[in-house]
């Protein structure tokens, strides 16, 4: 889950990237990035850390140009170095840079495919380099002194063809225009928007509606499944359907926990989804626990308190904010590192004490993943004096992990993993756990936007629509995923690039 932006405009787009990046920040808080363009000429910023410390003064008076990109991370499969922040950049053809959101899953034998047959260099495990490299030499391979929109159209194609998986991507090729193309299957989500200046036409495109509203654009449109939209350097659009066969199947945890409220997804308000989840849920409890004895519903902020305020509307039982959040400590689950996460837990949530002594408390979350925030929590609400706590997730069992681009973990890290709702009960600590049924939660989605027939909901059902997902490529990805793998390929390269005396380039000012 990453956050992407390109903007062509008129005068210069660096504050307009930066804000937008900050709107898109929830996507992501371990490295951020911008690339502008002036004339010939790019300027790079990009570092680990939020939007607000990686851009200073000194950067934004430098990140010159009436069109640039940007992006905001989180690390997935790769390492959190600096180096792994984007945009990327090769010199051939033209000068590219590129930003994506997603994930890979032929990455590694395109990287060597890269190397051997296209004689091109990678150096980052990112899959988003061998994704711009692979881009870039289907250009170069048109041989093209000035590319056209067709030109651009084609080398699309052909990566679509080459690559696997899931993606959202934003490219700037020097001097001549921005591209975007989303993969055949339309898993994460890009969309585009338009604004009348007094000197003319200024488009956008980005992860979610709300960074186009934020500035002022208007909401075009969602990019299609296989669909690339180019917009050149004076301001003319172009757009063409680039993949055969392409079939809409957004991911549903967007609507669940990665999207922002306010934004439109594929035609789909996410808030309204949101509100729609809260009613299943709580048609559930009806249906299953008829003689309940919840005397308050609680959300734990932000994301769940939409299902959660209309679950008790439904319930007809009291709705209260019994969590006040520290809004400087980041989004746990998008925290590197499972210690990290779990100390931030406490330093992040407070519990109003009155709203829990003495009562039966129905805590509602969007969704468990690991179980380690969910047993803090519940641990609070019992030190805060509550009664009995129960639990209520608005999403099924995270039962698989996620291969196109959210950092999930390792099936064996995934508490519902293997578990019956009873053991996971057992293991947070609640007097009762109630899920989402997943019919409930596609049903909840779809009725935004009744033409999507299919969602991703692969973490669900553990069916992997793209990239010929098999055991062995799953067992190569817990590896990559687990937390000590991380760490150690961090220390790794701190200590080669100490032991040369060497200079991360990526990480140069």
């Amino acid at each position: 889950m990453c956050g992407i932006v390109g903007i062509v405009g008129h005068s210069n787009v660096n504050q307009s990237i930066y804000d937008a990046l900050t709107v898109l920040q929830h996507r992501g808080q371990d490295a951020a990035g911008i690339v502008t363009c002036d004339g010939d000429r790019l300027f790079l910023r990009k570092d680990n850390g939020m939007v607000r410390d990686v851009f200073r003064n000194r950067h934004m008076r430098r990140l010159v140009g009436n069109m640039g990109i940007g992006h905001v991370r989180y690390p997935t499969a790769g390492s959190s170095s600096s180096a792994e922040a984007q945009p990327f950049y090769v010199n051939s053809p033209y000068g590219i840079t590129l930003a994506h959101n997603g994930n890979l899953t032929n990455s590694q034998a395109l990287a060597e495919d890269i190397f051997r047959a296209d004689l091109r260099h990678i150096n980052t495990t990112s899959d988003s380099e061998v994704l711009l490299n692979v881009f870039a030499h289907e250009l170069q391979q048109l041989g093209k002194l000035v590319p056209g929109p067709d030109d651009i159209f084609n080398a699309v194609r052909r990566v679509h063809e080459r690559v696997e998986g899931a993606y959202a991507v934003v490219v700037m090729i020097t001097g001549y225009g921005i591209l975007a193309f989303r993969d055949p299957y339309g898993v994460r989500p890009v969309c585009y928007g338009k604004r009348e200046t007094s000197r003319g036409v200024e488009y956008m495109v980005a992860s979610e509606s709300v960074a186009l509203s934020a500035l002022g654009f208007h909401l075009e449109r969602d990019l299609a499944p296989g669909e690339a939209i180019y917009i050149t350097a004076d301001g003319k659009l172009h757009t063409q359907l680039c993949a055969e066969g392409a079939q809409l199947s957004p991911c549903i945890f967007e609507q669940v926990y990665l999207a922002r409220p306010d934004s439109i997804m594929d035609n789909i308000s996410v808030y309204k989804a949101r509100l729609r989840m809260g009613d299943k849920l709580a048609e559930k409890i009806l249906r299953v626990w008829p003689d309940h004895d919840i005397d308050v519903v609680i959300p734990i902020p932000d994301t769940s308190r939409t299902s959660a305020l209309q679950l008790a509307n439904t319930l007809e039982v009291k709705y209260r904010e019994g969590f006040i959040k520290n809004r400087y400590i980041g989004r746990t689950f998008i925290m590197p590192g499972q210690q990290q996460r779990k100390k931030s837990v406490r330093q992040k949530l407070n519990a109003i004490e009155l709203e829990f002594s003495g009562k039966n408390v129905l805590l509602v979350d969007d969704s468990i993943v690991r179980g380690t925030t969910c047993n803090e929590i519940i641990q609070m609400a019992r030190e805060a004096g509550a009664r009995k706590v129960y639990f209520a997730s608005a999403a099924p069992p995270v039962q698989f992990p996620n291969v196109y681009g959210i950092d999930m973990p390792a099936a064996r890290e995934l508490i519902a993993h293997g578990r019956s709702v009873e053991e996971i009960c057992e293991l947070i600590g609640a007097d009762r756990l109630i899920y989402q049924d997943l019919p409930d939660l596609i049903e909840a989605c779809r009725e935004g936007n009744s033409s999507i027939e299919h969602f991703e909901c692969s973490v669900f059902d553990g069916n992997y629509l793209a990239g010929n997902i098999n055991r062995d490529y799953l067992d190569y990805l817990e590896h990559l995923r687990s937390e000590t793998s991380k760490r150690e390929r961090d220390q790794e390269r701190s200590a080669a690039l100490a032991e040369n005396g060497a200079i991360d380039l990526h990480n140069a000012e």
